[in-house]
């Protein structure tokens, strides 16, 4: 089951003629990682019974969970043992951005498109439209870390570098899940440091763009690799992680999770990480995908995961020529649905899916790399992008009551989110051209989140 990173490459400032090749997912053919989740505690009796199919690599004590490196062929018999619950291969991710095109100016302003549609901002500087920054609450971002130049992007004190962690491995190939110190800030793909700018804002070569919550604490959780791929089993030891931090070190804070990354089924000891985060009184935001009409990926489209889609704005690219529409346009106020629109590639829900809310995910500039340390900025499009604008709604509310649960999240999200309806919108393009996108109910979740009605509805 191939896993990927939902985001689409759109547009890039600096670098012409780049193009990403897709990571094909590793051979099925011998030995495989198979995740395994129990009926039952993890007792020696079982884990010797287990070993007669294969190697156990890791062992996941808190959510009765193990991985294997097995041959394929004895996957079958290990779902057949009495105490297995659920068994499967380890899934990877990965990421391929597409489409580039060049952006020729980032001058002007604080406020961009994206933080202006979900009412954090208003056009110009100075102009955040929430009385709520994020103080105190945490959001760790699994993602593929954060590139070396990341000071020159971020404050230092708002990346917890005390709690910033790497894990590696899983697979077939590699099977046991280690940890890997200092690899979370020696990204290469720069996809967890866009995410993060989402959240954070960024500086553009000294201007300052503000974030959804700027003032939050970010833990860079490195679950992906330098090529964006990564395993199930490394993505459940990251929730492990972050659950663990916020049942000790971080109790007395908000601790949220962003995940923008995902796959075609839900894994079993992924989602058993997932329950026990959430348990744990962490909440967790991710991904609805980038499938189209092919359906959601999980773990975004898992009932208990605040899911996101991708939404755009009627504005942009217009009046045709304007390169800076991103920041030098006024989204209109109060939100109307009639300037947004889905994206095509957005994943639409399916039955047993759970679509929560749609974010802007189209257009969305922020900080990306191709060069080692030559700092540079894109535009990127995807539900990758969509995500981290409702994890930081959500800081935002937990700021406000940091009793929040995942559960109250989801309803206020859902409660306050601007109704879309199915419809249809013609949309400029960078070229001059337009281009139609019609969408269905399936498509929207309770419709467009933004952080003035769900802060308005937190307790």
């Amino acid at each position: 089951m191939v896993r990927k990173i939902f985001s689409i490459f759109m547009v890039v400032m600096m670098v012409l003629g780049i193009s990403l090749t897709t990571v094909s997912a590793a051979s099925t053919k011998g030995m495989i990682g198979i995740n395994v989740v129990l009926t039952g505690d993890i007792t020696q009796v079982k884990m010797d019974k287990l070993a007669a199919f294969g190697k156990i690599r890791d062992v996941l004590y808190e959510i009765d969970a193990l991985t294997m490196k097995a041959p394929k062929e004895n996957l079958k018999a290990i779902r057949a043992l009495p105490f297995v619950a659920a068994a499967n291969p380890d899934a990877e991710r990965k990421g391929a951005p597409v489409d580039s095109v060049l952006v020729d100016n980032f001058l002007d302003g604080m406020s961009t498109w994206d933080q202006d549609a979900i009412n954090v901002t208003d056009f110009g500087f100075d102009n955040r439209q929430v009385a709520y920054d994020g103080t105190g609450v945490y959001v760790a971002v699994l993602d593929t870390g954060l590139l070396d130049s990341w000071r020159q992007y971020f404050p230092e004190e708002r990346i917890a570098e005390k709690y910033a962690i790497a894990f590696g491995g899983g697979g077939g190939e590699m099977g046991t899940v280690s940890t890997q110190p200092n690899k979370w800030q020696h990204d290469q793909d720069s996809h967890g440091t866009h995410v993060t700018s989402t959240i954070l804002g960024y500086s553009l070569g000294g201007t300052p763009i503000n974030g959804v919550a700027p003032m939050a604490t970010v833990i860079p959780v490195k679950v992906l690799n330098q090529n964006g791929s990564g395993w199930s089993s490394v993505i459940a030891r990251g929730i492990m992680y972050v659950a663990e931090l916020k049942e000790n070190e971080l109790s007395e804070f908000p601790v949220i999770i962003n995940m923008s990354l995902g796959g075609r089924m839900l894994d079993a000891v992924e989602k058993a990480a997932i329950d026990y985060a959430i348990s744990k009184g962490v909440i967790i935001v991710a991904s609805a995908g980038n499938n189209g009409e092919a359906g959601m990926g999980y773990p975004g489209a898992y009932a208990p995961v605040i899911s996101v889609a991708a939404s755009g704005w009627v504005g942009e690219w217009t009046p045709a020529g304007n390169r800076s529409w991103w920041n030098n346009l006024d989204v209109s106020d109060p939100t109307n649905a009639d300037d947004y629109y889905i994206t095509d590639f957005s994943s639409r829900e399916l039955a047993g899916q759970d679509l929560d809310v749609a974010a802007p995910g189209s257009w969305v500039v922020g900080p990306y790399q191709v060069n080692s340390g030559q700092t540079s900025y894109y535009f990127l499009g995807g539900t990758s992008m969509a995500s981290p604008h409702v994890a930081g709604i959500v800081a935002l509310m937990a700021q406000k009551y940091p009793e929040l649960t995942a559960t109250e999240a989801e309803a206020i999200l859902e409660g306050s989110a601007i109704p879309l309806p199915a419809g249809s919108s013609d949309v400029a393009q960078p070229n001059g051209t337009t281009i139609t996108y019609t969408w269905g109910d399936d498509a929207t979740g309770a419709g467009l989140a933004t952080a003035d009605a769900a802060l308005l509805v937190t307790p």
